[in-house]
C-alpha cells in the first residue's frame, strides 16, 4: 500500500474517518533533505529538550508521518530533527495522500493521541482552525481529534464566526440535524424544490425520521410551515425580574459604509449603558448594523418558502428605521413610527 488507507471514506464527511486516523500503511525510507517543516498544530515550535532525548535513545524511533503531495511534516517533526541530530540521511516514513486540511486534522489526532503532549492552547488552537475549515463535524467528533472535551469544542464553536450547518457529522459519520427545528426547515427545503422526491430520501438528506418527513410534507401541502405552531413558539429562557441583557457586543471590523464604528463609540456612553432605554436602544442598533457578510451567510440559509415573508417584513423594519432616523434629525412632522 502507499497510504490509500487514509484516503476519506466516501459517503460520510469527506474527511479523515476513525478508520482512516488509525490506518497504517506501508513503510519506506525517504531522504530527510526531501522534507518540509510540518504545519503543525505546535504554537510553540520544536522542543529542542524533546529532539536530544530522542537523538540520545538507543530505541527505534516509530515512522513519521508525510503528506505526500507537499513532502510536508504531518507527524514526526521531533523525530526528523532527531535524525539529522544522528546524521541521519534517510528516515522511516509512511505516506498520506489526501488535501491539506486533512492532513492537519491527521496531524492533530497524532498528536494528540502519543509523543509529546500537545499543550491545552494548541489542542484549543486547533479545535479551532478544525471548526473554521469543516464546521459541519460534530463537538464530539472534533473533541476526540484534538484531545478536548465536547462541551469544550461547543464553547469554541460559539466564540467562533463560523457557518451554522444545519447538520452535523459524528464520529460514526452520521448526519444529524443540530436541532429538530433546524432538520424540518431543511426537509421543508427539499420539498420546496423537489415535491415528489422519495420521503426515504428527504429524511436521509434531512437527518429527520421518516415520520418526521411525512408531517413537514403533509404540512407543506396544507399550506402550513415546516414547524409546528408549539414549536415556533418555545419559549426562551427568562431573566430575572428587574435584570437588563448586557448590550449584543459589536464585531471588530466594519464594512464599507457601515456604522459601526459610531455604535462601539454609543457602546461606551455611560449615560445609555446606565438606564434601560438607553441599553435597549443599544441592542436594537447591534441587531441592525451587522456587516453585509453576516446578512449574507443568514440569507442564503433561509428555505425558500420564507423569502418572501422576510423581504417584507425587511421593508417594514426600514421604513420604521427610517421614520426614526428622520425624527432624531428633527423632522418634526414625523410624530409615530
Amino acid at each position: 500500500m502507499t497510504g490509500q488507507d487514509y484516503v476519506p471514506v466516501s459517503g460520510t464527511s469527506g474527511f479523515p474517518s476513525e478508520r482512516a486516523l488509525s490506518a497504517k500503511p506501508d513503510v519506506v525510507m525517504v531522504a530527510v533533505a526531501d522534507l518540509l517543516d510540518a504545519d503543525s498544530p505546535r504554537t510553540g515550535g520544536v522542543d529542542a529538550a524533546h529532539v536530544q532525548n530522542l537523538a540520545e535513545s538507543a530505541t527505534e524511533l516509530p515512522p513519521i508521518i508525510v503528506h505526500r503531495a507537499t513532502m510536508r511534516v504531518i507527524d514526526g517533526v521531533h523525530r526528523v530533527r532527531a535524525a539529522i541530530a544522528r546524521g541521519d540521511d534517510r528516515i522511516a516514513a509512511q505516506f498520506f495522500d489526501g488535501s491539506e486540511e486533512e492532513a492537519f486534522v491527521v496531524a492533530v489526532h497524532r498528536n494528540s493521541a502519543h509523543g509529546l503532549p500537545l499543550s491545552n492552547a494548541d489542542r484549543t488552537a486547533a479545535a479551532g482552525r478544525i471548526l473554521r475549515s469543516h464546521p459541519q463535524w460534530s463537538d464530539r467528533r472534533i473533541a476526540k481529534i484534538a484531545g478536548l472535551s465536547d462541551k469544550t469544542v461547543g464553547t469554541i464553536r460559539r466564540r467562533l464566526p463560523v457557518a451554522v450547518p444545519v447538520q452535523r457529522i459524528g464520529r460514526d459519520g452520521r448526519r444529524r440535524p443540530v436541532s429538530a427545528r433546524a432538520g424540518r426547515l431543511r426537509a421543508g427545503e427539499l420539498l420546496d424544490r423537489r415535491p415528489d422526491a422519495p420521503l426515504s430520501e428527504v429524511a436521509a438528506e434531512a437527518g429527520i425520521a421518516l415520520s418526521t418527513a411525512r408531517d413537514v410534507r403533509r404540512r407543506l401541502k396544507a399550506g402550513e410551515g415546516p414547524i409546528p405552531p408549539k414549536q415556533q413558539l418555545a419559549s426562551k429562557p427568562s431573566r430575572p425580574a428587574g435584570h437588563e441583557a448586557a448590550p449584543v457586543s459589536v464585531p471588530a471590523q466594519a464594512g464599507p459604509g457601515e456604522v459601526l464604528p459610531d455604535l462601539r463609540d454609543l457602546a461606551r456612553d455611560p449615560a445609555l449603558r446606565a438606564t434601560a432605554d438607553g441599553r435597549a436602544v443599544l441592542r436594537l442598533l447591534s441587531l441592525h448594523t451587522q456587516t453585509a457578510a453576516h446578512w449574507e451567510r443568514l440569507i442564503v440559509r433561509l428555505p425558500p418558502y420564507s423569502r418572501t415573508t422576510v423581504a417584507r417584513l425587511a421593508r417594514h423594519c426600514a421604513r420604521t428605521w427610517d421614520a426614526v432616523a428622520r425624527r432624531l434629525e428633527g423632522d418634526r412632522a414625523v410624530d409615530r413610527f
